[in-house]
C-alpha cells in the first residue's frame, strides 16, 4: 500500500455554522478547529466517520463530492461497474433489488456486483489467520475509520491491525479478475471515509471513485429515470453468501463463523463512536486480553454518514437481514464460482501516520485556565457546552491551536457581561455629551439673544432708575406717592440685577486660568456668602493644598452660586457639607446639602436659561446656566443628584463639579 493520503472529506459552510460545538464534540478525532468562531475540518486530523455530517442540524457540513466525475464516467467508452456495499437495502427500500440494479444499469453501469462477495472472502481470511496465529492480539480492518484512527491517534498499535483489506478491496479485486483489468471500478456505499480509502492504493489504482448513497441518489434525480419502464435485473456474479450481514454489529463474526464467546473471552465486538474509542483505549493499555477485537466506527455500517434515510437502526436492521435471508436461500451454488477467487491476494501492511500532538505542561494549562476565569479547581464546570468533556481538555485542545476561549459558556458570558457593561458607559457617555452639546448650542443661542436684549434694556432702565430716585427724594416719605415711587425703584433695580445676569450669561471673555489653591478659594466663598447661624458648613479635605488652573473670578462666581443656592434650599436650617479630591488628572468639587431637594422632573431643566425652583421674584433663572458655562469653559463637568421626596430617604441635593488640573489655553 502507498503512503497515507488524506483528501480534505468534509468542509463547512461558513454562512450556515451557527457555532453550537455540536461537531467539536461528536468528533472521535477531535479534528475540528474552532477559528474566529467558525468550525473548520482538518482533514490531516479527520478519520472519514461523518460524524459531524450526521450530527449537524444546520446541514453546514459539506462532503466531498464525485458526482461530476460519475457522470462522465458513465458516459464515456470505459467500461464501468458498480460495486454496491450491502447495506443498501436499508437507504433503496422502496426498490425491489432487481429494479434497484435495473435502474444503475440504466444509468450506464456495465456491470453491477455486490461488495458482500469480497467480504465472504475477508471473513473467510479472518477464519484463517485466527485459526493459525496464536500469540498476536488483532483488531480487525474493514471499517477504514477505525484503521484512520488507529494510524493517526494509536500509531503503536498499527502491528495489532489485522493485515487483510476491506471487502471493498477485496471486491475490486475480484472484478478486475473477473471483468478484465480496463474496468473502471465504482464503490457506492454508506462510508465518507472509503473516499480516503481508495486513494491509499495510489500505485495500483483498485477503486477509481467512492459516492456515497446520498450522491447516487442525487444522479438518480437528475436522470430524470421513470422507474415504470425500468426492466428488472440480477446482480453480475459472483453471488456472495453470508457476507450480506458484513453492514450489521457483529456481521463480520456470523460471517467468518466465528463466535463472542463471554466466558471464553477470546473475542470482543462493539460498534459506535463511544464505544470505539473506549474499547481502542482498553486494548492499548492491556485491561482486556481477546484475541480478536471486532470494531465498527459507527453502529454498523447501516447507520453511516452517507445514507439519507431517517429510519431507525433496528429496521434497517431487519430490512438487510430479510435481503441477506432471501438471497442466501435462493444462491444458487453450482452457479457460484467463488471458489477461483481465492488465490486473491488479501494481505495489506498498514502504516503509522501519527497525529498525536504533544499536551502542554501543567504550568502552561493552568495559566490557559486562568485567562478563562478558572482560577480554582471549582471554577472548572466541566460542562461540556465547549465540545470538550473537561475545562482541562479545551485548555490543551487551545494550546494545541484547535479551540477558542470564547468557547467556554461561562467565560463568554463573563465576556459579554463585560462589554455589555462598556457598551452602557459608553452610550452613557455619549448621551452625556449629546446632552452637554445640546446644552451648549442652546445656551449660546440664547446668550446672542440675551446680549442684544440686555443691552437694548440696558439704556432705557438707567433713565428709569434715574427719574424715580430723584422723584423719591422730593417725595413726603409718608405719602402714598413715595410708596409708589419706591415700588418702582426697587422693581426697576431687579430688573438691573437681571439684566446683569443676562450679561454675565451672554459675555464671551477669554479665560483668564491662573494657578490657584481650590480650599483656600473656598474658604474666601464661605465668607462671602451670608447664612444663618443654623447652617452649618463642614468642609472635608482629602489634601489641604489642591491646586488647579482657573480662573478664580468665575470659578468664585461657580462656587457662590452653588453655596447661596444651598443655603436657600435650607429654610429651616441644615448641613452643608464640601469635599474636595483629586481625581482622574483633574479636581472634584462636591457641594452637598439637607436642603428640599430637586423634583425629579426638574431636574434636566436647572441648567437652563430662566428656569428657577425658586419662589417668584427670589431668583433670575440664570444663575446655574452662568455656572454651566463657566464650567466648560474650564474644560470641566457639573453633575447633580438630589431627592425631594422624603419617602425615599433623607432630601439634599450634591452638584458635583470636576475642573482639569491643568488647562491648554486655546
Amino acid at each position: 500500500m502507498g503512503d497515507n493520503k488524506t483528501l480534505q472529506l468534509v468542509s463547512t459552510i461558513k454562512e450556515k455554522c451557527r457555532v453550537c460545538y455540536t461537531c467539536v464534540r461528536e468528533c472521535p478525532a477531535k479534528a475540528i478547529r474552532v477559528a474566529g468562531g467558525q468550525a473548520e475540518v482538518i482533514s490531516e486530523r479527520c478519520i472519514g466517520c461523518g460524524n459531524c455530517v450526521k450530527v449537524c442540524s444546520q446541514h453546514a457540513k459539506k462532503v466531498q463530492t464525485s458526482v461530476p466525475y460519475i457522470n462522465d464516467l458513465i458516459k464515456s467508452d470505459n467500461k464501468v461497474a458498480a460495486c454496491i456495499a450491502p447495506s443498501f437495502p436499508a437507504e433503496f427500500s422502496e426498490y425491489a433489488y432487481d429494479i434497484f440494479v435495473g435502474i444503475l444499469r440504466k444509468l450506464g453501469f456495465d456491470y453491477v456486483v455486490e461488495v458482500a462477495y469480497g467480504a465472504d472472502l475477508v471473513a473467510k481470511e479472518y477464519k484463517n489467520i485466527l485459526s493459525s496465529n496464536k500469540h498476536k492480539r488483532l483488531i480487525t480492518t474493514p471499517c477504514p475509520a477505525i484503521v484512520s484512527y488507529i494510524e493517526k491517534y494509536y500509531p503503536k498499535l498499527v502491528d495489532n491491525l489485522a493485515p487483510v483489506v476491506s471487502p471493498m478491496i477485496a471486491m475490486a479485486k475480484v472484478v478486475l479478475k473477473k471483468y478484465g483489468k480496463d474496468v473502471k471500478i465504482i464503490f457506492i456505499g454508506p462510508c465518507i471515509a472509503k473516499k480516503n480509502e481508495a486513494c491509499k492504493f495510489d500505485d495500483d489504482i483498485l477503486v477509481d471513485a467512492v459516492i456515497t448513497f446520498s450522491e447516487l441518489r442525487e444522479i438518480i434525480n437528475d436522470a430524470k429515470i421513470d422507474i415504470n419502464n425500468i426492466k428488472p435485473s440480477d446482480f453480475d456474479p459472483p453471488i456472495p453468501g453470508k457476507g450480506i450481514i458484513f453492514p450489521i454489529g457483529g456481521g463480520l463474526l456470523q460471517a467468518a463463523d466465528l463466535n463472542e464467546d463471554l466466558i471464553q473471552n477470546n473475542i470482543v465486538s462493539t460498534e459506535g463512536t463511544r464505544n470505539f474509542i473506549e474499547a481502542i483505549r482498553e486494548f492499548d493499555n492491556g485491561d482486556f486480553t481477546a484475541d480478536l477485537l471486532d470494531i465498527l466506527c459507527c453502529e454498523g455500517c447501516i447507520m453511516g454518514p452517507g445514507f439519507t434515510t431517517k429510519m431507525p437502526k433496528y429496521k434497517r436492521h431487519a430490512i438487510v437481514s430479510d435481503y441477506a435471508k432471501k438471497r442466501i436461500n435462493n444462491r444458487n451454488a453450482e452457479n457460484n464460482d467463488e471458489d477461483i477467487y481465492d488465490e486473491i491476494d488479501l494481505n495489506i501492511v498498514f502504516k503509522g501516520d501519527d497525529k498525536r500532538i504533544n499536551a502542554p505542561s501543567t504550568e502552561v494549562v493552568k495559566k490557559i485556565l486562568e485567562k478563562m476565569g478558572k482560577n480554582k479547581p471549582e471554577d472548572e464546570l466541566n460542562c461540556g457546552a465547549c465540545g470538550y468533556e473537561t475545562c482541562l481538555d479545551h485548555a490543551i485542545a487551545i494550546h494545541k491551536g484547535l479551540a477558542e476561549s470564547e468557547m467556554c459558556l461561562p467565560y463568554a458570558i463573563e465576556k459579554f457581561k463585560e462589554t455589555a457593561k462598556e457598551l452602557s458607559d459608553s452610550y452613557k457617555q455619549l448621551e452625556n455629551a449629546q446632552t452637554a452639546l445640546i446644552q451648549s448650542e442652546k445656551l449660546a443661542s440664547m446668550g446672542q439673544l440675551a446680549a442684544g436684549i440686555a443691552h437694548e434694556i440696558n439704556n432705557p432702565l438707567g433713565i428709569v432708575l434715574l427719574y424715580a430716585h430723584l422723584l423719591l427724594d422730593k417725595c413726603e416719605k409718608d405719602s402714598q406717592m413715595y410708596k409708589d415711587l419706591k415700588m418702582i425703584a426697587e422693581q426697576s433695580d431687579r430688573c438691573k440685577k437681571i439684566v446683569g445676569g443676562l450679561l454675565n450669561f451672554a459675555r464671551k471673555n477669554k479665560v483668564v486660568f491662573k494657578k490657584a489653591n481650590i480650599n483656600e478659594l473656598i474658604s474666601r466663598c464661605i465668607k462671602a456668602v451670608s447664612h444663618v447661624g443654623n447652617i452649618e458648613i463642614i468642609i472635608e479635605k482629602n489634601h489641604e493644598e489642591i491646586y488647579a488652573d482657573i480662573d478664580i473670578d468665575q470659578i468664585m462666581q461657580v462656587l457662590i452660586n452653588l453655596l447661596t443656592n444651598s443655603i436657600e434650599a435650607m429654610h429651616g436650617g441644615g448641613k452643608i457639607w464640601i469635599k474636595t479630591y483629586y481625581e482622574n488628572n483633574g479636581i472634584i468639587i462636591c457641594i452637598s446639602d439637607s436642603g428640599i431637594g430637586i423634583k425629579e422632573d426638574q431636574l434636566k431643566m436647572i441648567f437652563e436659561p430662566f428656569f428657577t425652583t425658586k419662589q417668584m421674584g427670589k431668583g433670575t433663572g440664570l444663575g446655574l446656566a452662568v455656572t454651566y458655562g463657566i464650567i466648560k469653559m474650564h474644560r470641566g463637568n457639573i453633575e447633580v443628584a438630589s431627592n425631594a421626596d422624603p419617602n425615599k430617604g433623607p432630601t439634599g441635593t450634591t452638584f458635583k463639579v470636576y475642573i482639569p488640573k491643568t488647562q491648554v489655553e486655546n
